[in-house]
């Protein structure tokens, strides 16, 4: 059994989960103090990718980089080097997909942040940056890194947006899902079975990671006391 195709899978979901973790926070806090009607035009863009198929997304995406598309000739005629049909292709594809659930949950954490620690931090003179990572993250950091783990997960069972962009190259480009389809076409069911299985447990495990986070940053509920306790 080739583990290829698990090698790659990880390391694209990683580099992917990477990227739209900073972008998606930094999206995510610069959107969540704009006016309503503002930030409501700005959700509806950067959460189409969830809501569309992601062979659209894919088909968008590769009349951009592409040979023939604006970027991807462009970084053809000046780099020599092409954006598709390569493993990092799947990269873009990936990162565009997985970015609204980043950016979704992590708004909705800062949204839900207590200000008026912000602006204590400020009238003790703390810096900007200081309040973001040291007293927004920590206090946001069950919804942050809820996002981050449903990416991740999201980008390794990608395979609508990547196929589209990737084709299947064995060795070079297989990720996990497009292993299992191509082994479906071929009849050979058993392997087919054993990658739907490490894709199962991977899955699996993401979801008991979530659920340990929600159960540890939990904030513990005090006892209900009757209104005739006093009495």
């Amino acid at each position: 059994m080739d583990l290829f195709p698990l090698y790659n899978s990880l390391k694209i979901a990683s580099i992917s989960t990477f990227i739209t973790f900073f972008a998606g926070i930094f999206a995510a806090c610069h959107i969540a103090r704009l006016p309503k009607a503002v930030k409501g035009v700005l959700d509806c863009v950067l959460t189409l990718p969830m809501v569309l198929p992601p062979t659209v997304v894919g088909f968008f995406l590769l009349k951009t980089i592409g040979p023939f598309g604006p970027v991807g000739s462009s970084v053809m005629n000046l780099f020599g080097f092409r954006l598709t049909m390569t493993w990092y292709s799947a990269i873009f594809a990936t990162a565009i997909v997985t970015f609204p659930l980043m950016y979704r949950t992590a708004r909705g954490a800062f949204e839900a942040f207590d200000r008026t620690l912000l602006y204590s931090g400020q009238t003790l003179g703390l810096s900007g940056t200081y309040i973001f990572w040291r007293v927004m993250m920590p206090n946001c950091k069950q919804g942050v890194l809820a996002g981050t783990v449903l990416a991740f997960a999201r980008a390794l069972g990608e395979y609508g947006a990547t196929t589209m962009v990737t084709g299947y190259i064995p060795g070079r480009t297989a990720t996990i899902s497009t292993t299992v389809y191509q082994l479906w076409r071929e009849g050979n069911d058993s392997l087919a079975y054993k990658w739907v299985g490490v894709n199962l447990a991977i899955s699996f495990l993401v979801l008991v990671a979530v659920n340990m986070l929600e159960n540890r940053y939990e904030k513990p509920k005090g006892p209900v006391l009757s209104p005739l306790a006093d009495k």
